[in-house]
């Protein structure tokens, strides 16, 4: 294997889901922030890390639904 190309930095958590959530400003596939998208490729190897260390914490913020069908019946009624 070439050496070379080796990289020793933290891998980006995008899994191709790449949709802003309206409310909370994250992207709903990586959970990380507009600003920390784009600024990941210049960002240092501890500034990832800490980025990838507070991504669980933000999930629960995705999980609650908005009222859905539900709640648009119960507004029009």
């Amino acid at each position: 294997m070439d050496d070379v190309w080796k990289r020793d930095e933290i891998e980006s958590p995008c899994i191709k889901i790449c949709v802003i959530h309206p409310a909370e400003r994250l992207c709903t596939g990586c959970l990380r922030s507009i600003d920390e998208i784009t600024a990941w490729s210049r960002m240092s190897p501890a500034a990832r890390r800490a980025v990838m260390e507070d991504l669980p914490a933000r999930a629960p913020r995705l999980k609650q639904r908005r009222g859905g069908r539900a709640a648009r019946l119960a507004q029009e009624s």
